[in-house]
């Protein structure tokens, strides 16, 4: 990374400052492209020529009771995927590989954070999934019904969500991490009748009450009407009588075939909550057909994935990348999975790279995020475990650093191993933007080309193509794709005008970017672009830019006000390995790399961040201790007492 200065020539003010140059490249090593299953620029020519064509190949590989009679309806902004197709989710997932030569393969390797493991191969998860169907479908749960699914990571939270899609329910995962009241809010916006859960979870060795919330929450949730609970951690939870059924003495019992419910491509799958711009979260739906067969040829492709591939994502199911990367890709490709219960930091900071070497895992895929945190922790510790097994790395979450990527490359992946930084969203469904790792070289900061057959661009304010490498915009995609979210659940008027009216005619996630010889660096969220004196400034460089510091294992930059400039940057600085270092060296270290446009008014050097569970920085929390307001709500955070902490520490600085 170095730092540039706007050419002469640029006489307009660019949409979003780009400042971070990045040259350094890493072609697929030769022996990974030799026996890469994609490895040559075809597939884009191919794609380009015939999106259609290219997605209709794709969807052939999977199981279909009935062909489609139409591949794409096109009426902006809404899309139908392979018109008249009928399947079942389940049935490509399971059952199939169940009644194949992968029947006693195995399909998911779990392990919980206490040290238990399990192992169900494709014949077993089929009869626990048929089981939990019929367990639904003996509790009144039918086609179209809504199930809340509020567990722990364990197998049965992706039997549960298997077993609704075999009946032809729709589900609604929620985060464990999440609050009754915002488990309520879910549960009452979706119309569940029924609720999957646990007595609890395990997390960092302690137990996550997962039925006391669920009993908190469903106070509020008159459409429930059943709830099963799935015995986890033993300890003594209370059961509402007529209302409430341990998972022991409703599941096991049933009969281990049930029929498959024929679903219409465009039918319902799932809805997924996610945070909006007004607090209340969104509803977004995806259906059948379209989002199988993205989630299907990105697992395949992306992750290059082979037969004796043992794929481990670290995502949890609450999130669109554990449906879509955890359960749904992987299992519809017949993989090996492996899941995880705990923290990645329990009982030792080794937790992933142990569990990798008595695995073998070969393809890891984890946010950017974990990976600064296992930079702070120091190499010691991947460096105590045999990492060879691992062929691919992968990061997914938010767009990653160029140091973090070097990092991850280097220190897990050996500098052997392509790593494949993912855009994608929940509304999106699958990965858009990426690298094809035996085709494209890897360059640090880039997330990469878009998918086949996917069309990205970069606009200016007024909607024109940005063309200097040197300027950021605004992100779209410019034509459907199969994965595509199709509405948010009851609020279409919603959908049209929050995703699809920026930009008419093309789908807008509120991304910023820049694009240098068709690759793409994702700049972060449009809103959390920092206007600095009539410069808008993407946060991502400027977390960049401090990471970069040899002490500096992970940034978080946000925007406070400021009479004079509109905004200053404030950014929050975790040390690597208790290193010792200045505010003043890192605003400078910032203004060397970025220019003094760039320069945080204030750097506040902390132990901690304020997380989710799940990893997430809330960046809001953030923003509230800079501008001395009351905290928002914290309930999700792992640890909500970071943020008086970092109060008093904003306080304590110069």
């Amino acid at each position: 990374m170095r730092a540039r200065r706007a050419p002469e020539a640029v006489t307009h003010a660019p949409t979003i400052e780009s400042l971070l140059d990045e040259e350094r490249s890493f072609p697929p090593p030769p022996a990974f492209r030799e026996h890469a299953l994609v490895r040559d620029e075809g597939v884009y020519e191919e794609a380009a020529a015939d999106p259609e064509g290219f997605w209709s190949g794709l969807a052939r590989e999977l199981l279909w009771t009935r062909p489609w009679g139409k591949v794409l309806e096109w009426d902006p902004p809404h899309a139908k995927w392979f018109v008249g197709g009928r399947l079942n989710v389940s049935e490509n997932c399971v059952g199939r590989h169940a009644r194949g030569p992968r029947r006693d393969k195995p399909a998911l390797v779990w392990e919980g954070e206490p040290g238990d493991e399990r192992t169900l191969t494709y014949a077993e998860l089929s009869r626990e999934v048929n089981r939990m169907a019929n367990a639904l479908r003996s509790l009144g749960v039918r086609k179209g019904d809504r199930v809340a699914i509020y567990m722990p990571m364990v197998p049965e939270i992706a039997v549960a969500m298997l077993a609704c899609a075999h009946v032809g329910a729709i589900h609604s995962v929620v985060f464990g991490g999440f609050s009754a009241q915002a488990l309520a809010s879910r549960i009452q916006d979706a119309g569940a009748r029924l609720v999957v859960t646990a007595d609890g979870g395990w997390r960092r060795g302690n137990v996550v009450p997962l039925k006391a919330t669920v009993d908190e929450a469903l106070a509020s949730c008159p459409t429930v009407e059943r709830v099963i609970v799935l015995r986890r951690t033993g300890k003594d939870v209370p059961m509402a009588p007529g209302r409430d059924a341990w998972w022991h003495d409703v599941v096991p019992q049933q009969p281990d075939h049930a029929q498959a419910e024929p679903m219409d491509a465009e039918d319902p799958l799932f809805t997924l909550y996610t945070s909006g711009t007004t607090g209340k979260p969104k509803g977004v739906l995806h259906t059948t057909g379209g989002y199988l067969t993205g989630v299907y040829a990105t697992t395949k492709m992306v992750f290059d994935l082979k037969e004796d591939d043992v794929y481990f994502c670290t995502a949890d199911c609450g999130w669109v990348t554990g449906h879509s990367y955890v359960v749904y890709g992987p299992l519809s490709n017949g993989a090996t999975v492996v899941m995880y219960e705990g923290s990645p930091d329990f009982p030792d900071k080794a937790r992933f790279w142990d569990l990798i070497q008595r695995r073998g895992v070969t393809i890891f895929y984890t946010a950017p995020t974990a990976i600064r945190q296992f930079m702070s922790w120091g190499e010691e510790w991947p460096r105590r475990h045999d990492l060879s097994s691992l062929r691919l790395l992968g990061t997914v979450g938010e767009p990653i650093n160029p140091e973090a990527w070097t990092w991850y490359h280097r220190a897990i992946g050996g500098g052997r191993c392509p790593v494949v930084d993912t855009w994608w969203q929940t509304e999106t469904g699958m990965i858009m933007i990426t690298t094809l790792p035996g085709v494209d070289a890897a360059r640090p900061g880039f997330a990469g080309r878009p998918f086949p057959g996917v069309e990205a661009d970069v606009l200016d304010e007024e909607g024109k193509p940005v063309t200097s490498p040197h300027e950021g915009g605004y992100l779209v995609l410019r034509r459907p794709w199969p994965a595509m979210f199709r509405t948010l659940w009851n609020d279409d008027a919603r959908y049209q005008s929050e995703y699809w009216s920026r930009f008419p005619g093309a789908y807008f996630p509120k991304d910023g970017a820049k694009r240098d010889r068709g690759y793409y660096m994702i700049l972060g969220r449009v809103d959390d672009v920092i206007k600095v004196a009539g410069h808008r400034i993407g946060t991502m460089e400027v977390e960049s830019a401090l990471v970069s510091h040899p002490a500096v294992a992970e940034a978080a930059v946000i925007g406070k006000h400021d009479a004079i400039k509109g905004e200053a940057i404030v950014a929050y600085v975790i040390p690597r390995g208790g290193a010792q270092v200045s505010e003043q060296e890192l605003r400078d270290h910032v203004v060397k790399a970025l220019g003094a446009i760039a320069r945080p008014e204030r750097v506040i050097v902390t132990p901690d961040l304020p997380k989710t569970r799940s990893g997430k920085i809330m960046r809001r929390l953030l923003r509230d201790v800079a501008e001395g307001r009351p905290a928002g709500d914290a309930t999700t955070l792992a640890d909500p007492a970071v943020v008086e902490r970092l109060r008093r520490s904003f306080g304590e600085s110069p």
